[in-house]
C-alpha cells in the first residue's frame, strides 16, 4: 500500500507556480489577483478562506478579501459579484460556499463572469468542461486528477465507481475521468444515496472516489485487493483530543480500507491541499489569460 501524499505533491506544484509568478513580475508582467467573498461565520470557511489568503502571500499573488455578516442581502452580494467582474484589476474571484439560505448560490454562481470564475462552478465551465474543451476545472476534481497523474496511476480502461454526485465533485470528476484523456479514459459508474447494493458496485471498482461527505461509509468489506481510493470527504466531527475540539474524518473507514489498496488518500493530507493549490493554478491562468482573452 502507497500512501498518496496530497501535501508533497501540492508543495511541489507551490513551487513550480511561485516560480512562475517570480518569472512573469521580472519580465515586468501583472501579479495575478485573487479575490474571494466570504459571507458569515462558518467554521471550515473561515479555515479554507484563511488558508487561500494565505497560500496567495507564498505564491506571490495578490489577495483581497471582502467580508459580509450572515444577515447580507442577497442584492448586496449580486452587485459586489458585478463590481469584481468589472475591475480589470481582479483576475479571478470566488464566492465560498454554502451561502446563507436565504441567498441564492446558483444565481451567484451565474453572475460571475465565466472569465473570473476560478472556482470552475459557472454553467460555460460545467458545459466546455463535459464535452473537453479549455475551461476552469473546479479545484476539487483537479486536485484528484493532479494526483493521479503524479503518481502514475493508470486509468484508461479501469473501472471507477464514484460515490457522490454533487456538483462540486461527483458529477466533474466523473465526467473528468470518461474523457479521452490522460488521467481518463475510465469506465466510470456514480452512486449514491438512491443507489442500490452499492457494495457491490465498489468490489468490482478498480479505482474508488469517495465524496459522500459521510465519515466512514467506505468499508473494508467493500473494496477489493488491490484497488485505489481517492477520499474526498472532510467532515468535522467533535474530539475532545485536538485543540479546535473537533478533527476531520473522511468518506474511508481508513484503518479497514488502507491494506487492500494499491494507494490511498489520507485525511487530512490527501485531497485537501490539492484544492487549494488547484485553485492557485486557475488564478494563475486567469492571471495570464491563458484560457480566456
Amino acid at each position: 500500500m502507497e500512501l498518496i501524499d496530497g501535501k508533497a505533491v501540492a508543495a511541489q506544484i507551490k513551487s513550480e507556480i511561485a516560480e512562475e509568478v517570480r518569472q512573469i513580475l521580472v519580465s515586468g508582467g501583472k501579479r495575478p489577483h485573487l479575490a474571494a467573498i466570504l459571507v458569515g461565520h462558518d467554521g471550515g470557511s473561515e479555515t479554507y478562506v484563511a488558508s487561500k489568503v494565505r497560500t496567495c502571500e507564498e505564491l506571490g499573488f495578490q489577495s483581497t478579501l471582502i467580508r459580509y455578516e450572515d444577515n447580507a442581502t442577497e442584492k448586496e452580494l449580486l452587485d459586489k459579484v458585478v463590481e469584481l467582474n468589472n475591475d480589470p484589476d481582479i483576475d479571478g474571484f470566488i464566492v465560498q460556499l454554502p451561502l446563507p439560505k436565504h441567498i441564492s448560490e446558483q444565481k451567484v454562481i451565474e453572475t460571475i463572469d465565466y472569465r473570473k470564475d476560478v472556482d470552475g462552478f459557472h454553467p460555460v465551465n460545467t458545459g466546455r468542461m463535459a464535452i473537453g474543451l479549455p475551461c476552469f476545472v473546479s479545484a476539487t476534481p483537479a486536485g484528484i486528477l493532479e494526483l493521479l497523474k503524479r503518481y502514475r496511476i493508470e486509468t484508461a480502461g479501469k473501472h471507477c465507481v464514484v460515490l457522490g454526485r454533487s456538483n462540486i465533485v461527483g458529477k466533474p470528476v466523473a465526467s473528468l475521468l470518461m474523457q479521452k484523456s490522460d488521467p481518463g479514459n475510465c469506465t466510470v459508474t456514480v452512486c449514491h444515496s438512491r443507489t442500490r447494493n452499492i457494495e457491490a458496485y465498489c468490489r468490482e471498482a478498480d479505482i474508488i472516489i469517495a465524496a459522500l461527505g459521510s465519515p466512514g461509509f467506505l468499508k473494508g468489506n467493500m473494496v477489493r485487493e488491490g484497488v485505489v481510493v481517492i477520499d474526498v470527504g472532510t467532515t468535522r466531527i467533535p474530539s475532545d483530543k485536538t485543540k479546535s475540539g473537533f478533527k476531520l474524518s473522511g468518506d474511508v473507514d481508513f484503518n479497514a480500507v488502507a491494506p487492500k489498496c494499491s494507494h490511498i488518500t489520507p485525511v487530512p493530507g490527501g485531497v485537501g491541499p490539492m484544492t487549494i493549490i488547484s485553485l492557485m493554478k486557475n488564478t494563475l491562468l486567469a492571471g495570464k489569460k491563458a484560457i480566456y482573452q
